[in-house]
């Protein structure tokens, strides 16, 4: 283990794009799929690993979908909801803004109560006894259209679980435009929930646009597009309209060819705020110590500048003034204590000398 991934991995961290079903680990999968094994999905731990080969972004939909059809009861829902916990708790994930996709769930059978009430009750569970806080962004799946627009501004309003913060958009891009969304959006914001769509990872920068000016969007979920858009990169930069970067899943998706032509030292150099993620970590093959480890070397980064990037991910975040100092203040005396405490001089890039 290098120096510089021993500090990442003890750094004290905050995660704002991840997916719930898409954080389901192999092994939760495989316990999944052989409870329920009409799935097309594999028992086997290690067949799983090319299972989540994925050609291109609609091959990883597919993908996705039918682990979602793994997802139930509301037992279901809450062993998945814990077991992300417990992998956050392992990477030191003090705080993570999870993206629910209710409709998924309840169009299979799940009653709205019982799976609020199942990933509440993984949430209380998850802080009490692993120090993980959860909180939920519900995110409406765009290939479903607006019945499923329609039923999670339902969900999200009428239900109003205590950990709900936010609302989002997520699903194909191409052929999914984001104005058709906008009442849902509307009536979300009024209700007091951020925007928080994706948009601009498969699609170009006028996604983005559409996005900020049609859903109000507060952060934007990849925003893989906007270096291709000049006038976007600094409208997010003097706006301070945080990205979810997220670099393993643009490769696995295809989004973003190889990870030396990703576009986040595009985004830094334009001032952009920028936050590191996950996505669909199991997946993808990676977690968020991984995805820290890759911004590190793509932006050359020293403990210094790795701690900086976590406190983004706090500042990008939507907890409350006191949560964003205690967290901040954990990161920052974890990199006091590590600096002074190493045996070696921290250069100006990511290698010790």
């Amino acid at each position: 283990m290098s120096d510089i991934t021993a500090f990442i991995a003890g750094l004290p961290k905050a995660e704002l794009h991840v997916h719930h079903v898409g954080s389901a680990s192999p092994r939760i999968v495989a316990e999944l799929a052989a409870r329920h094994p009409d799935s097309k999905v594999p028992q086997d731990p290690a067949a799983l690993v090319d299972f989540f080969t994925f050609r291109d972004f609609a091959h990883f939909v597919e993908v996705y979908l039918s682990v979602v059809d793994l997802i139930r009861d509301a037992e279901d829902v809450r062993l998945l909801t814990y077991e992300i916990a417990r992998d956050m708790a392992r990477q030191n994930i003090r705080y993570a803004e999870l993206t629910v996709t209710p409709f998924s769930s309840i169009r299979r059978g799940i009653a709205d109560a019982a799976f609020v009430e199942a990933i509440e009750d993984a949430r209380k569970g998850a802080e009490t006894e692993l120090g993980v806080s959860l909180r939920w962004c519900f995110d409406i799946p765009g290939e479903a259209g607006l019945e499923a627009a329609e039923e999670t501004t339902r969900m999200a309003l009428d239900l109003q679980p205590d950990g709900l913060l936010s609302f989002g958009l997520g699903g194909p891009e191409i052929g999914v435009p984001r104005p058709q969304f906008k009442p849902y959006f509307d009536r979300a914001i009024a209700a007091g929930l951020h925007s928080v769509p994706h948009a601009g990872e498969t699609t170009g920068p006028q996604t983005i646009w559409d996005a900020l000016t049609e859903l109000r969007a507060e952060r934007i979920g990849h925003g893989t597009s906007s270096t291709q858009d000049p006038k976007l990169l600094q409208f997010l930069a003097e706006h301070q309209i945080p990205l979810e970067v997220c670099p393993t899943s643009n490769i696995a998706t295809r989004a973003v060819t190889t990870l030396e032509e990703h576009p986040i030292r595009d985004m830094v150099a334009a001032g952009v705020l920028v936050t590191v993620n996950t996505d669909d970590p199991p997946m993808f093959g990676t977690d968020l110590n991984n995805e820290y480890a890759v911004a590190a070397r793509l932006l050359d980064l020293d403990a210094t500048g790795v701690a900086a990037l976590a406190k983004n991910a706090v500042t990008a975040s939507f907890l409350d003034a006191a949560g964003k100092a205690k967290l901040t203040a954990e990161i920052d005396a974890y990199t006091a204590e590590a600096v002074a405490g190493s045996s070696y001089v921290w250069g100006t890039g990511g290698t010790p000398y």
